[in-house]
């Protein structure tokens, strides 16, 4: 009788164990198998939050087959305790397993609401994104010009969502008194920038920000990026340029980048400048002009005089031999990368192509082509004033 009740009892034991396995199986086949979520979400992680409540909202839709599975595998995984709050795009199909890395890895958040702060040449503005994550693209909620409107109500709700992206869009061209100025407007910085860093040497890119980063850290991770632009492009410089130093080409290089918006046409912008500089050739460029009424701070918002193109100040290009002593404009990196590879032209002149800026220029090799190319441009002007009167 006890043999047959031992007997019985390895049976069940046996029994057991295999039905534990399969359903371990079973179990880690379900947390790292694809999931039951037919379309991308936006899961948003509260701060304070827990894996129950995440699991519930997961649940809730559709985009796990089991809470109680999830949970168990985020503990089995040990990342309970690793939860991050944010805005966290969670994919199609998205396994348990997936979802759990995507809410524990940290960093910025993926998906929900973004503002970016647009420092332009001409303006600023503030823009409020959201990712649609069907679609997978952003959609403008809000924007506005902090210079001269108030914020709309709802942008404190967004800049106070702990799941909101920050983002900080500097456009090339942009002197580094407007940066300062801007980077001064935007609220969700702190602190006080010392003074306006050198002209040229903040990098225009997108940047991601952090609420409370201060305004200092900005501008070193903009000169930061702009020294390792430079010294790479410097590296790869073509040989013989009548450029004596990085610091000479960065200032060539924001010369290209306020001559011309057209990225197909700056190696030739710059070929034009190369090919004065190696003749002894005065560069004659309005941007330095204006860049020496100006002296970096806002649009000249007008034509130049006469007196001006005439003044002997160290910008006036239509003066002095050479460079400009500083660059005028913090370029981009395809502007420097330009001034140290330009095309091979004989070049040395260039006007604009018509009335309208983003037409590009045309360019000569000699003064009477150029007279040439200047007359049909003061045409088109003598044309559409006749319209206008």
């Amino acid at each position: 009788m006890w043999r047959s009740i031992a007997s019985n009892a390895m049976t069940f034991l046996v029994v057991l164990v295999f039905l534990l396995g399969g359903a371990l199986i079973w179990a880690q086949n379900e947390y790292s198998s694809e999931g039951p979520l037919d379309q991308a979400i936006c899961l948003q992680v509260a701060r304070g939050s827990n894996f129950t409540r995440v699991s519930e909202d997961l649940a809730g839709q559709g985009a796990i087959s089991s809470d109680v599975l999830f949970r168990l595998g985020a503990d089995y995984s040990d990342k309970l305790a690793e939860l991050k709050a944010g805005s966290f795009l969670v994919p199609e199909h998205a396994s348990m397993s997936e979802i759990v890395d995507i809410v524990t890895r940290g960093g910025a958040s993926t998906c929900g609401t973004e503002v970016v702060y647009r420092i332009g040449v001409t303006r600023a503005t503030v823009q409020v994104r959201e990712l649609d994550p069907a679609e997978g693209r952003y959609e403008e909620v809000l924007e506005f010009d902090p210079g001269t409107e108030e914020p709309p109500a709802e942008y404190a709700e967004y800049t106070g969502d702990v799941g909101t992206r920050f983002r900080i869009a500097l456009a090339e061209g942009v002197t580094s008194w407007q940066v300062v100025e801007e980077l001064g407007q935007i609220d969700v910085l702190e602190g006080e920038i010392g003074e306006v860093p050198s002209e040229g040497w903040l990098a225009p890119d997108s940047y991601e920000v952090s609420k409370g980063d201060s305004r200092e850290s900005v501008i070193a991770r903009m000169r930061e990026a702009q020294e390792a632009i430079l010294a790479e492009a410097w590296e790869n410089r073509d040989e013989g340029l009548p450029l004596e130093s990085p610091e000479e080409a960065l200032t060539l290089a924001s010369i290209v980048e306020k001559e011309t918006g057209g990225a197909e046409e700056r190696p030739l912008v710059a070929s034009v400048f190369i090919n004065r500089l190696e003749r002894g050739m005065r560069l004659q460029t309005d941007p330095t002009v204006i860049y020496g009424v100006t002296e970096g701070q806002g649009v000249l918002g007008r034509g130049l005089r006469q007196s001006e193109l005439r003044e002997a100040t160290p910008y006036n290009t239509y003066v002095i031999e050479g460079l400009p002593p500083t660059p005028i404009a913090n370029p981009g990196r395809a502007s420097i990368e330009a001034a140290l590879n330009p095309d091979d032209s004989d070049y040395l002149f260039f006007v604009a192509r018509t009335l309208d800026p983003a037409d590009g220029h045309v360019f000569a090799a000699t003064l009477d082509e150029h007279n040439s190319n200047v007359a049909a441009y003061r045409q088109l002007e003598a044309e559409r004033d006749a319209q206008q009167n």
